[in-house]
């Protein structure tokens, strides 16, 4: 659905949510379900609030498809704050986290658990300029580690794993703070799954924690011989559903929302098969560009989601953008830290403005190449 006053938006977080999942809160921002009062007041202990609550955890569930066995969380902090409280609650002396580096954030991730414990580099692709994802059964794990962490998918150098390393006993940890709900995954194979709403699921300001009861229930002693604070720990949030403080009520109601469009639109087989469809329309055209967009990442490790690419000089980098913005694109500069172009193909990212950008981008080519 478009809207004739709204831009095409690549951001790559805080990022496009669906039109639909916008108006309805929109319709009922100031009398939310007939209570007379908006969602933004709407107490966390309120009937209205628990259905809204318990509504967007059962739709993550259906849609992911989560074994009964699994908690899900809502927490704060983003997964910066995961980054710290994964190794707060599971590492020890004996017992280190295994680091799989494919960019930035599992490199933040590793630096944060560096100052709670022991860990060890399962993989750097730091020396390739990350480049590409290793092959799955290449990544060897420890009995001695506490866990494996993944970053599902790279925003900043536009990379995916399209498989999971088999860890066996070993349990498997995951951010997947930017493709979470892009495609099929098999939850069981995870311990832990965290994703910082902003990108797929909704606002900032929410967690998702897709976590093992029997992972939580690990944290506990550690937790305990550390002395942990309540709101650093898992299984306290697992014991109070989520609501030993106040959750961000908003950014929950707005999650479950999205969830809904998604449900409605095919679920999460619908949304890899048009995942696949918009990246293969962008990448198309950075490959038939002759060389004047260049793709950062291999091909066979190419996210679906961020799609990564500069000019041949910096300069056309800054025309590319301005332009793009003058046309209604927006969101399509690279990351701070790298600089260069990125369009991020969210869900709630149409095909027909991946066909817009994949036209400008043709554009802009015969008239600068």
């Amino acid at each position: 659905m478009n809207h004739p006053d709204r831009v095409d938006n690549f951001n790559g977080g805080p990022a496009a949510l669906p039109l639909e999942a916008l108006q309805k809160a929109q319709a009922e921002l100031l009398n939310f379900n007939g209570t007379g009062i908006s969602m933004l007041e709407l107490g966390h202990r309120t009937k209205a609030y628990a259905a809204v609550h318990q509504n967007a955890k059962d739709l993550l569930r259906q849609l992911l498809k989560v074994p009964n066995d699994y908690d899900i969380l809502f927490l704060q902090g983003g997964a910066s704050l995961q980054f710290a409280m994964l190794p707060m609650n599971y590492l020890t002396p004996e017992r280190s986290g295994a680091y799989a580096l494919t960019g930035s954030w599992s490199k933040k991730a590793l630096d944060e658990a560096k100052r709670v414990g022991p860990t060890r580099v399962a993989f750097d692709g730091k020396p390739d300029g990350y480049r590409q994802i290793p092959p799955a059964d290449t990544i060897a794990v420890n009995p001695s580690d506490a866990y494996l962490h993944v970053t599902s998918n790279n925003t900043i150098v536009g990379s995916q794993w399209k498989a999971f390393p088999d860890t066996g006993s070993v349990p498997l940890v995951a951010d997947m703070s930017s493709d979470i709900l892009s495609r099929a995954i098999d939850v069981s194979k995870f311990a832990m799954i965290y994703a910082g709403a902003q990108k797929n699921l909704g606002p900032a300001g929410v967690t998702v924690v897709i976590v093992k009861k029997s992972f939580v229930e690990q944290s506990t002693a550690i937790a305990d011989e550390r002395n942990l604070s309540v709101m650093l720990r898992y299984d306290q949030y697992a014991a109070n559903d989520s609501l030993y403080n106040t959750p961000p009520v908003f950014a929950i109601y707005v999650v479950g929302l999205v969830l809904e469009w998604l449900a409605a639109q095919g679920g999460v087989e619908a949304a890899a098969d048009l995942g696949r469809r918009k990246a293969d329309l962008v990448y198309g055209a950075i490959d038939a560009s002759s060389g004047f967009y260049q793709g950062h990442c291999v091909p066979e490790g190419r996210s679906t989601t961020n799609v990564t690419f500069r000019l041949p000089t910096p300069e056309l980098d800054k025309a590319f953008l301005a332009a793009a913005e003058e046309n209604g694109l927006v969101g399509l500069g690279g990351h701070r830290s790298v600089g260069g172009c990125r369009a991020s193909l969210y869900n709630a990212v149409s095909l027909d403005a991946c066909e817009r950008l994949v036209e400008f981008m043709d554009s802009f080519r015969r008239v600068n190449g």
